[in-house]
């Protein structure tokens, strides 16, 4: 499976799903993710909250930079 990177739409569809009870196999198969992603995504947004996962998301993506080599 290539790589995707999930966007708010798609944090919205695994909130709607999930408060649906469907299983993080069920909603992997509906967005085309594994669901290790389902997982990662229902960890991240911990509030059930898509905007809070999103936030979190721009957070560690602004927080990456180049790591320095250990001297």
């Amino acid at each position: 499976m290539a790589y995707k990177c999930l966007t708010l739409e798609d944090r919205r569809k695994i909130e709607e799903l999930y408060g649906e009870n469907k299983s993080p196999q069920e909603i992997a198969g509906k967005l085309g993710v594994t669901v290790a992603t389902i997982y990662r995504e229902l960890h991240r947004g911990e509030t059930r909250d898509a905007e809070t996962a999103e936030r979190r998301v721009r957070l560690s993506v602004r927080n990456r930079g180049r790591r320095r080599a250990a001297r």
